[in-house]
């Protein structure tokens, strides 16, 4: 099976873990058929880009759900610790948010701090997003939360 490289901003990260932004159902149908076994969305749940009820759709592809709500103009410590606990564990894991600006940032900040060369971490964030030379008004909470 190859890689749903259709999926909103997707990104493979590595052999267990991949990204994206929002997600559709059939989205869901592909992460299942590439052996996806859990899905952590740190998007918040009232955005209009999040699928309704993602819980039940993905309980319907035999996927696990997390939600961990990450508003973007304040990510925070407790956040990135739950976001943590859900990469844990085995099987493939897939992390989305709205348009993998969270996530890409989640992620660099994960590998900073499990070691991986600050290069190669910022390789794979600004494929999707970089927070230092955005003009997004949060850009800079951003960078400040991942320590760039």
């Amino acid at each position: 099976m190859t890689d749903p490289e259709t999926i909103r901003a997707w990104q493979r990260i590595d052999n267990r873990l991949t990204t994206s932004g929002s997600l559709t159902e059939a989205d869901l149908a592909a992460l299942a058929a590439i052996g996806v076994t859990r899905i952590v969305n740190l998007a918040m749940p009232d955005h209009p880009d999040i699928l309704p009820d993602e819980a039940a759709a993905c309980a319907a592809q035999g996927i696990e759900y997390i939600l961990i709500p990450v508003p973007f103009d304040a990510p925070g410590g407790a956040q990135f610790r739950r976001f943590q606990r859900a990469l844990a564990g085995d099987g493939p894991v897939h992390v989305h948010c709205v348009l993998n600006w969270r996530v890409s940032a989640f992620v660099y900040r994960h590998h900073r701090e499990t070691g991986m060369p600050a290069d190669e971490a910022l390789a794979l964030l600004t494929r999707q997003w970089d927070p230092r030379s955005s003009d997004h008004p949060d850009a800079a909470t951003w960078a400040a939360f991942i320590g760039l």
